[in-house]
């Protein structure tokens, strides 16, 4: 008989999906939504990446999940089965540690800047993304902070949007709309530093495009007409030239 490592552990149906502690603000929801909404249409075509958000991330059968606000995992597949992930089980996925972590801080402070950032540094996790809006001064930290894995620990990388070499993308904050919500929010970027766009500025910018070539269809047609009416008035037919 082979022997199965893997027989032993316990399953992502065996496990917590989470730790059950409930966010206390909407942008540790809303913050991951969207991040992953703009991957679902700039990476449509791959299914070599997952993002997960208020999930339980499993990396040692006796402890307990850690429960990141988003997490991005490479290498991993997109859909798992027809139920979706329960959790993040690494003896599962291959053993691959998601390459980054974000985390919204709320008003309850949840030592995103002492034991979490140990922790995801143990981890092996490329990136530490924590974004602070409301309570950066509370805390003594920057509003958006991006933290590199260097040689087993953290260090912070300067700017407003971050370069990930290691994702081929950039992360940053910018204002904009989502679910009609206007305000700042966290994008990726391209290597230029250009943002993309959300899904609702996606739709609102497909709409203008369709409104502008229906604009453009009615000038041609006005000019046709016009240029008929010209011809007919010297008393030439448009239908025999």
């Amino acid at each position: 008989m082979v022997y199965n490592p893997l027989q032993y552990l316990p399953s992502a149906e065996e496990l917590p999906d989470s730790d059950d502690t409930p966010v206390d603000n909407e942008l540790q929801i809303l913050v991951p939504t969207l991040l992953r909404g703009i991957l679902a249409w700039l990476w449509s075509e791959r299914q070599d990446w997952f993002f997960g958000f208020n999930m339980g991330v499993y990396y040692e059968p006796k402890e307990p999940a850690i429960v990141p606000d988003g997490f991005l995992s490479l290498g991993v597949e997109r859909r798992k089965s027809e139920r979706g992930r329960l959790s993040y089980v690494l003896w599962e996925e291959k053993d691959i540690v998601p390459q980054l972590v974000l985390e919204v801080v709320s008003r309850t402070y949840g030592q995103e800047y002492q034991a979490k950032l140990l922790k995801y540094a143990q981890l092996g996790v490329m990136y530490y993304v924590v974004y602070n809006p409301d309570y950066w001064v509370r805390d003594k930290h920057e509003p958006f902070e991006v933290y590199r894995l260097i040689d087993s620990e953290y260090v912070r990388q300067q700017g407003d949007c971050v370069w990930l070499a290691e994702i081929g993308l950039g992360i940053g904050r910018g204002r904009g709309s989502f679910e009609g919500w206007n305000r700042e929010w966290l994008y990726w970027y391209d290597r230029d530093g250009n943002r993309f766009l959300s899904p609702d500025e996606r739709i609102q910018q497909e709409q203008r495009l369709r409104d502008e070539e229906q604009r453009l269809r009615k000038q041609e047609q006005r000019l046709r007409e016009d240029l008929i009416a010209r011809l007919r008035a010297r008393g030439i037919d448009p239908d025999e030239l």
